[in-house]
């Protein structure tokens, strides 16, 4: 049996939950099917966007419901587990108060006589492929702006976050929805592959690992679907200049911690200024030393643990191998379990694995930089291009930054300032396609050009 729900605090199986039979995946397909034939041709706009604020309300009704379970599922702190809910919420309506300008015409100016638009439309059946680090987030994301346009979805959660995905397609049963807009699917691998090859199925959208993403990608291109991807990232957090060194290091703290520090778009490499490194890894060590360990329900735990405890065995072999490549642990490093303290590595050199490496945990690594041609030399020195940092007290310098980095997202002097008016997504090995913002409903739509004569 794949999904079942295990809680990494304490290794106890709460729930299992059987995978699709060949039946019931036939019978997902066919409802998605004939609702993308239906409701996703005849509704209107104003209909969809009724039924998507509805959903953010029920969100927000059953906020301490839902942030329990993922707190069980994945360890996610409480706190952080109804943050998530609520900004779930928040994107959902988004996509609601932003209908028109998603699915109105948009003129063209043309060399003849008469008209012409561009008329955005459904393609029909998405699959969605969605990772266990933020049950609700991810989906909305992938959900809201494509059930806004039109489209219906199958929904394939990952395989230890079952009960929220049961707990999410009830939201959209309850607000209304038609049978078949939004099916959640408990498909195997092999199964997966055979939905997004079925004719019905129009494009694909998967966040998670780079071997996922790959796998993915290389069927829907053999069966020429339409394809998004999400995938890791190892964002740099540059610092060069700063009027307050306590301020920067916090930043840096909340922008590696954050989600018990896995997020694909936390700051996973420090690249600091010679003459700020010495007491920036002194604070930074400091600080996530003293984030508190423990129980993901109690209100003063910072770091609850990793998903899983194969997630915890995997970051420290990752740690275990960078020491023995000759870098220095300068705090942390040994795990309890699924439970691993904030660590903070110096002196990784570009022959390391942990140079080019994802550290999917509390793992920050510091490198010394001479200044902003070796940091963006540093910086770039991945095949990831997701999200970036630039802490500087110079515009200028700032926006050459902004400018030579390689990556989908820069972020100055401020960190956790995703928001849903703000498309989010990478380049190079990090993926392609955005998600979030106005620019994710225009992924899976049929821009359909209208040329009327004068």
């Amino acid at each position: 049996m794949t999904y079942a729900v295990v809680n990494p605090a304490t290794g106890q199986t709460l729930a299992t939950y059987p995978d699709f039979t060949a039946d019931e995946v036939e019978a997902a397909v066919a409802a998605a099917h004939e609702a993308a034939q239906t409701w996703g041709r005849t509704s209107t706009p104003a209909e969809r966007a009724a039924l998507l604020r509805r959903v953010a309300e029920l969100h927000r009704e059953r906020r301490d419901e839902l942030a329990a379970i993922i707190v069980r599922e994945m360890g996610k702190p409480l706190a952080a587990a109804e943050g998530e809910v609520d900004f779930a919420a928040d994107i959902t309506e988004f996509y609601a108060d932003h209908i028109d300008e998603i699915t109105g015409d948009r003129p063209i100016d043309i060399l003849g006589e008469g008209t012409a638009v561009i008329r955005r439309s459904p393609l029909g059946v998405l699959l969605g492929i969605m990772p266990w680090n933020f049950p609700y987030y991810q989906v909305a994301r992938f959900a809201a702006p494509n059930l806004a346009i039109g489209n219906t979805i199958l929904l394939k959660h990952a395989p230890q976050c079952p009960q929220s995905a049961a707990a999410i397609a009830q939201i959209y049963a309850d607000a209304g929805f038609p049978v078949g807009a939004y099916v959640d699917v408990r498909l195997t691998n092999d199964q997966a592959a055979e939905v997004i090859a079925d004719r019905r199925v129009h494009g694909v959208s998967v966040t998670g690992s780079e071997r996922a993403g790959a796998a993915v990608a290389e069927i829907a291109g053999r069966n020429l679907k339409k394809v998004v991807l999400e995938l890791g990232g190892s964002d740099p957090f540059i610092l060069l200049s700063t009027d307050d060194l306590d301020a920067a290091v916090q930043a840096a703290v909340d922008a590696r911690l954050d989600n018990n520090g896995q997020s694909c778009n936390g700051a996973k490499r420090f690249l600091v200024a010679d003459e700020l490194h010495d007491a920036f890894v002194e604070k930074f060590a400091a600080a996530l030393e003293g984030a508190k360990v423990g129980d993901p329900f109690a209100e003063d735990t910072v770091l609850g643990p990793l998903s899983s405890l194969a997630a915890a065995e995997r970051l420290q072999d990752q740690v275990d191998r960078a020491v023995a490549q000759g870098a220095t642990v300068v705090t942390g490093g040994s795990r309890d379990g699924a439970f691993f303290p904030g660590t903070v590595i110096t002196g990784v050199t570009a022959d390391m694995d942990a140079y080019r490496e994802e550290f999917f945990g509390p793992v920050g690594v510091v490198y010394r930089v001479s200044g902003e041609d070796e940091a963006i030399e540093i910086a770039n020195g991945t095949e990831f291009g997701l999200g970036s940092y630039v802490f500087t007290t110079d515009e200028e310098q700032a926006a050459r930054i902004a400018d030579r980095i390689d990556a989908g997202m820069v972020y100055v002097n401020i960190v956790l300032a995703d928001s849903p008016e703000l498309p989010f997504g990478g380049i190079k090995r990090s993926g392609t396609g955005r998600e979030m913002g106005l620019l994710a409903a225009e992924e899976f739509v049929n821009k359909k050009l209208i040329r009327i004569a004068g």
